[in-house]
């Protein structure tokens, strides 16, 4: 079978380098789908992505899919003639319909008896004729954050397309788009190669880019990148820090790496290093070096996109472009310095926090209110969790923060160090935002969790008493990701509270009237909702939180023991049984047509098995009792596990819908007694449908 391999290449004016990576796989995975829904085979594909270019390269392509077998069904044969043995309409209208007379029809056995059909072989498909449409489809299903138009054309995409190129193997494939004609030229680095690079086949691609000054290759720029900077650290006798979202967008501003060390001033460190940190990395996109002592060092290296034939001039511009951010961190840091954080409690009372909700005043006010509760059941210092509520929002009016959002907290803790406050205060500034992502480093101290707690707990309440519930991709006050905090937190805390006494505590912190009356029971759904998330990132089934969560409690700490305890239990042989047993016993109550309670009558047991599963059940609630004082799961499910015997001997032996009334109902109370022994731990018989 015949193959050659396929390149198409979209070139474009700089794109943004946040969407490169993005952009290049769905064209690449666009295409790859169009080619296999055509019967298309191949043997790899790959992309490629730079400033000025997308591209997909896939190899050994069939240039003719297989033909394709195909049986067309048509009417029922025994309708197919008349009386008198002539066709029918319809039979002879199935014929004219793909060109065949009647007698050419064959009967097909079909799952609703015979029918008269055809079977006929379709052409595969030709590559060549059909990728410039593949090609167009592939681009269209490129996500585009924002379109724009250039010239007269009414074409639109995130940036003005320049050229095109569309080869299969060494023949160039006829395509228009965005007003370009495709060919066989490519363009080289804007500076180091103006002249055209002609493709004389696809398998050049990569080279003959290469040669032109162009890393096509996403990863290997990014290597290439990494290598260097890595390598300027250690001559410098420094450890460069390489944030990987960093290293991503430096990789796609260029299509020709190179890294180069510059420096600043050794007063400005005197500036919080987070907020020298954040100048080089977020403004000029600046790799960071660290000393020995892991102290940043008054260096930097930036990577250009050119080679220079004077580095020194490019270092210097470099220098020259980071001295005014540096300058203005240190100026607003000075200025900051100059009012200390209790001071500026009185400008938050003109910062609107949610319109309904009030200012950042009042949510300070709610947070202390509500940390006073956390902080006394998290045994927290009391004085130091309150003064931490109190001055936690009040770097939200420097002029650090304000310049940078992304040191909130960090500007604090060093402004209350600077101000004379405690350690565990300042530290619990700066920890209260703590997690700030998936994954982040939660709070260290009681102190800070407590704050952390409050301030997400005071945002959900709100938030959720106002109706508005984050709904698909809408989320602008991170209630999802305040929710996996909060479940974080309380875990590690090891505190048992439930989320309904903290939800009501947060409740309470608000006037009457203003948040909506289901609000505490709303926010407690959701935080358990979360919960599957946060379990299926540890492979636990959701069967097993359900089996926690039906019984109604909303205690986190205490939900995750129970869960891990369940979900060691569920791979055991007298997890399944017991499961179908309770399922059973569940089913059996819940088709009683009435509500059973009170306790069974061992006097009206007439069966052996009834009555030994009564002592059994007498025996396994005493053990039980300190087992779950104990919050010892793993020996409550094993002593459970014990009822697994007598519950199968009940089963085998005892009829528990008899005609005896008093007997029926006293069996089911004592299947009621057995479901709530469960219950006491979890309800395993949602673990039946595993």
């Amino acid at each position: 079978m015949s193959c050659a391999d396929l390149l198409f290449e979209l070139g474009t004016e700089e794109l943004p380098a946040g969407q490169l990576t993005i952009m290049a796989e769905a064209l690449c995975e666009g295409l790859c789908e169009g080619l296999k829904n055509k019967g298309l085979q191949f043997d790899s594909s790959r992309w490629f992505a730079t400033p000025r270019r997308l591209a997909v390269y896939v190899t050994g392509l069939t240039l003719t899919a297989p033909a394709i077998e195909r049986e067309l069904v048509g009417p029922p044969v025994a309708s197919a003639k008349d009386i008198d043995g002539n066709w029918t309409p319809a039979a002879l209208g199935f014929a004219r319909k793909h060109g065949v007379a009647a007698e050419d029809l064959l009967p097909i056995d079909t799952d609703k008896g015979q029918r008269l059909g055809l079977h006929i072989t379709e052409a595969g498909s030709v590559a060549k004729d059909v990728l410039p449409e593949l090609v167009q489809q592939a681009v269209a299903g490129i996500p585009v954050s924002k379109r724009m138009r250039w010239g007269r054309s009414r074409d639109e995409f995130l940036r003005p397309v320049q050229w095109l190129v569309l080869l299969l193997g060494d023949e160039p494939l006829t395509l228009s788009l965005y007003g370009c004609d495709a060919g066989r030229i490519s363009r080289g680095h804007r500076f180091h190669h103006a002249a055209d690079v002609v493709l004389n086949s696809a398998s050049e691609y990569e080279d003959k880019l290469f040669q032109a000054k162009v890393i096509a290759n996403f990863e290997v720029r990014q290597a290439k990148i990494k290598a260097q900077v890595e390598a300027l650290a250690n001559e410098a006798g420094a450890r460069a820090v390489i944030d990987l979202a960093l290293l991503a967008e430096v990789t796609g501003l260029v299509e020709w790496p190179v890294a180069m060390m510059g420096s600043f001033d050794q007063q400005f460190l005197e500036v919080p290093a987070e907020a020298l940190i954040s100048s080089m990395k977020e403004h000029q996109k600046y790799f960071h070096l660290l000393g020995e002592a892991a102290q940043l060092l008054p260096k930097f290296i930036t990577v250009a996109n050119i080679e220079s034939k004077d580095p020194s001039q490019v270092i210097a511009g470099n220098e020259r472009v980071i001295r005014p951010r540096l300058s203005d961190a240190a100026f607003f840091f000075e200025t900051d310095k100059q009012t200390p954080l209790n001071q500026r409690l009185k400008r938050l009372e003109g910062v609107v926090f949610q319109q309904k909700l009030g200012t950042l005043a009042d949510k300070t006010g709610r947070i202390m209110g509500l940390t006073q509760h956390i902080s006394a059941i998290f045994n927290a210092d009391p004085d130091n969790s309150a003064r931490a509520a109190k001055l936690c929002k009040c770097d939200l009016v420097s002029e650090m923060v304000l310049e940078f959002p992304e040191l909130q907290g960090i500007a604090g803790a060093y402004y209350a160090r600077y101000d004379g406050e405690t350690d565990a205060v300042a530290d619990a500034v700066e920890q209260h935002y703590w997690p700030r992502f998936a994954g982040d480093q939660l709070p260290l101290s009681a102190d800070a969790r407590a704050v952390a707690l409050a301030d997400r707990l005071d945002t959900m309440v709100g938030i959720f008493g106002l109706g508005q519930i984050p709904t698909g991709s809408k989320d602008p006050f991170g209630l999802r990701r305040a929710a996996l905090a909060i479940i974080r937190i309380l875990i590690a805390q090891r505190s048992t509270v439930s989320l309904s006494q903290l939800t009501a505590w947060a409740e309470a912190q608000y006037a009457p009237g203003v948040l909506s009356a289901t609000v505490s029971t709303d926010v407690v759904e959701y935080i358990v909702d979360r919960l599957r998330a946060f379990y299926e990132d540890q492979d636990i089934a959701v069967e097993v939180l359900r089996a926690v969560t039906v019984t109604g409690n909303t205690s986190p700490t205490e939900i995750d023991a129970r869960v891990h305890a369940l979900h060691a239990f569920a791979g055991s042989e007298a997890s399944v049984a017991l499961a179908s047993a309770n399922k059973r016993v569940a089913n059996i109550l819940n088709k009683a047509g009435q509500a059973i309670s009170g306790q069974a009558d061992e006097v009206l047991m007439q069966e052996r098995a009834e009555r030994a599963l009564f002592e059994a059940l007498e025996k396994t609630s005493a053990a039980l009792d300190p087992l779950l004082i104990s919050e010892d799961f793993t020996g409550a499910l094993n002593a459970l596990a014990q009822l697994r015997g007598p519950i199968d001997a009940f089963f085998e032996g005892v009829m528990v819908n008899t005609d005896d009334d008093a007997l029926r109902l006293n069996r089911l109370q004592l299947l009621g007694a057995l479901r709530a022994q469960f219950l006491r731990v979890a309800d395993i018989a949602e673990m039946a449908t595993r």
